[in-house]
């Protein structure tokens, strides 16, 4: 088969973004397939490039098959990178070099290299479009994303320093600035620190000094809240914290829906009276929204881990089918979405605590409610602004058929 799967080749120059993703990963365990909000790293990096003035073909670089289905799904070519040069020890270099020598078997024409890091969640199409354009224009070799920094910057020497600052082995040594002389910020130059988000260059000059920094260098300014690079878990953590903040809304384009029921169709409370029989609480408006959706024709299935009647009460009074004393979601919601047709990329899932998890990390939309447990919300693609019990399925049905 093929190293290169999807994409007709063609004779025109073209921009090509490469997305070196390994499976291997110390620091994270399959880092490139974690989530943030709600969306893979390596997904998030083809959606940056797709919304990216200039490129014209993305490629995923892996060696790993879930990486290759995630990017294949995304509209990538994926290019399958052999074992030699797929080691911790391998370097970025190695796998551009590589992709390119693919893409030229192939026929195409490729004279500009976007390279993007998947471990960087945030990178800036707009920026990324404007490196692009140098270097198709003419007015650069190499860009690379750095945003402005008035930091003073310091290193451990062996002795003191030029500076006179510390003696002995540890001493403090200033890198940047003069340590004797503190200037206010607007009396100082800013200095630039790189992303690691991207970097863009000539093919041809790539090739010939096989390092992604020749030739005439220049940056591009971005955001320094988009600057943070996953490498550990605490990283991963600030990540999906800052995501919830600065990721726009997207319209939930689905063709299912599936909720859990305590603590989304309720307010995860019950009233037991003295006979030990529970009683819940429902939201009307949620079982309005419920017949809305069901008007419309979208599929929908209740799904919960409880075998407490009152669930299947209710699912027959919303009119919806349900799964309920179900222990693995995943597998029935699989099993569900093959019987009804709906690939697991077109359904929403609506949970709020951990046993909703594995469900949620296999559907395109997981979703949360606002009060859901804080690893819910870590992984959510959209955390709805209602809490369980009081209209979160309604908002959600309603930014449904609003898409």
């Amino acid at each position: 088969m093929d190293a290169v799967t999807d994409a007709e080749p063609t004779t025109a120059a073209r921009c090509v973004a490469i997305i070196p993703a390994r499976g291997g990963s110390k620091g994270v365990p399959r880092k490139n397939l974690q989530r943030v909000g709600g969306v893979a790293l390596v997904a998030r990096a083809i959606r940056a490039a797709r919304a990216s003035a200039g490129i014209d073909l993305i490629v995923v670089s892996t060696d790993d098959d879930e990486i290759a289905a995630v990017g294949d799904a995304a509209g990538a070519l994926v290019i399958r990178r052999p074992a030699e040069i797929s080691g911790d020890e391998a370097s970025s270099e190695s796998a551009i070099l590589h992709a390119l020598d693919e893409l030229e078997r192939r026929g195409e024409n490729i004279d500009v290299v976007a390279f993007l890091q998947a471990t960087s969640p945030f990178i800036p199409s707009d920026a990324l479009a404007d490196a692009v354009r140098m270097v198709r224009a003419g007015e650069a070799d190499s860009v690379f994303s750095a945003h402005e920094t008035y930091g003073f910057l310091w290193r451990r020497s062996d002795g003191a320093g030029d500076d006179g600052v510390g003696e002995g082995s540890g001493a403090a040594e200033a890198i940047n600035h003069d340590a004797a002389h503190r200037p206010r910020r607007q009396d100082r130059a800013p200095h630039h620190l790189e992303t690691g988000a991207f970097y863009v260059f000539g093919a041809e000059g790539f090739r010939a000094r096989r390092h992604r920094f020749f030739g005439r260098i220049r940056i591009a300014e971005v955001p320094e809240w988009t600057a943070i690079e996953i490498d550990d878990e605490h990283q991963l953590r600030v990540a999906r914290a800052l995501a919830a903040v600065h990721d726009l809304p997207e319209p939930i384009v689905v063709k299912a829906v599936v909720t859990d029921f305590d603590g989304v169709h309720t307010d995860d409370t019950a009233i037991i009276d003295t006979d030990g029989r529970e009683r819940v609480r429902v939201s009307r408006e949620d079982g309005m929204g419920v017949s809305l959706l069901r008007k419309a024709g979208l599929p929908m299935l209740i799904l919960s881990t409880e075998v407490n009647p009152i669930v299947r009460a209710r699912a027959e009074k919303l009119r919806v089918p349900v799964l309920h004393g179900i222990d693995d979601k995943e597998s029935a919601l699989r099993g569900w979405a093959e019987e009804i047709g709906v690939a697991l990329d077109d359904i929403a899932y609506l949970g709020n605590d951990v046993n909703d998890l594995p469900a949620m990390r296999i559907v395109g939309w997981p979703v949360a409610v606002a009060d859901a447990h804080p690893l819910v919300l870590d992984e959510a693609r959209v955390v709805l602004s209602r809490t369980g019990g009081k209209g979160a399925v309604r908002e959600l049905i309603e930014r449904v058929l609003s898409s």
